[in-house]
């Protein structure tokens, strides 16, 4: 179901009425919120042609595992959209021409071409990339629309590993940073958090926001890992926070982390927009980490930051999917955030 925006039909409600000419249309607004929360769901088939070949735990059946997971009834609301191709103007918001034009040149006619040990060009993977980026910033195009209140893009290839002059771990272009800056640019946003609860630090995402104290910065990730960054003392301009989880930590420690620093955090930098680099990798049964955390985790982790985006940015979240390896254990937790967002 679309969100009702906002040119209001009298019929909808009655304070589009000039009977009720005395109710505000922002109240209006926050009861259509309400009633008709709408999540957006990106998803295109170019995601599933980036080919990094047999074995690779980055693969398209990631994404079918998450597509069949979201084809149960209690799903039928969600809004399904296919995004448009990113632009190189979008991409160059982070990364220079040459980081693009190095990758662009890599992409191999036929077969596979390896940027370092674990990240892989296919023939289709400029389609994919592109894709990826299109697909997070048309979500920022309608949820500052009002179109939508919240989006999830289940998009590949992942993004937080790239730095801006760098590919790296599976990642081209970083999807989440652009997301950001495109907001900053194009709709004058000036506080944008991002909070990335993947297993492995988001270098790239921090490399990026590094010296940018309008745009905040929050990881949980598993330490010691790859990719070697994220110790707590790597603040930026205050503007970044890194919470490093222990091998074999479980949900307790994440949420008591979240509690006592993230979410302090959050509040006392009153986002404008919320977004969320979405890895579930740090699923107990995800095989590249040692996290314990369940579903009911990241259900609880949405929820929070559903809290805070309601308080602070009028309820905007767009989530990027990261990591998660584990196809069952990927699809039940994305299906549990996105139930989580649709407000269920």
């Amino acid at each position: 179901m679309g969100v009702l925006n906002i040119s209001l039909d009298r019929n909808v409600f009655p304070s589009c009425n000039p009977v009720y000419k005395g109710v505000k249309e922002s109240v209006v607004q926050d009861y259509l919120r309400e009633v008709f929360m709408t999540t957006l769901y990106y998803r295109h088939p170019d995601f599933l042609y980036h080919d990094t070949g047999q074995g690779h735990p980055e693969c398209a059946n990631r994404l079918r595992s998450i597509a069949r997971a979201l084809e149960q009834p209690e799903f039928a609301s969600l809004t399904r959209e296919e995004p448009p191709l990113g632009t190189e103007q979008q991409i160059q918001l982070i990364h220079p021409q040459f980081h693009i034009e190095s990758i662009l040149k890599a992409i191999p006619e036929q077969g596979h071409h390896y940027l370092d040990h674990d990240t892989v060009l296919s023939p289709e993977s400029k389609q994919a990339a592109f894709r990826a980026v299109g697909a997070v910033c048309d979500a920022v195009d309608k949820i500052l629309a009002g179109q939508a209140d919240n989006a999830f893009c289940a998009v590949r290839p992942p993004g937080h590993h790239a730095k801006p002059d760098l590919p790296m771990g599976f990642c081209l272009f970083n999807n989440i940073a652009i997301a950001a800056e495109y907001a900053r640019r194009h709709y004058g946003m000036e506080r944008i958090a991002i909070v990335d609860f993947d297993v492995h630090h988001g270098n790239g995402t921090q490399a990026a926001f590094y010296n940018e104290p309008n745009v905040l910065y929050a990881s949980t990730h598993e330490m010691p890992h790859y990719p070697g960054t994220g110790y707590p003392t790597e603040t930026g301009l205050g503007n970044i926070i890194n919470v490093p989880l222990s091998e074999g930590e479980s949900g307790l420690a994440f949420r008591q982390k979240f509690r006592n620093i993230i979410l302090p955090a959050l509040r006392n930098f009153k986002p404008e927009l919320l977004l969320i680099s979405a890895g579930f990798d740090a699923h107990k049964n995800d095989p590249l980490a040692s996290i314990r955390l369940v579903e009911e985790d990241f259900q609880w982790i949405t929820q929070e930051l559903m809290d805070i985006a309601d308080n602070y940015c009028n309820g905007r979240i767009i989530s990027a999917l990261e990591g998660g390896y584990n196809l069952n254990a990927l699809a039940s937790s994305v299906a549990i955030h996105i139930k989580t967002l649709m407000g269920d």
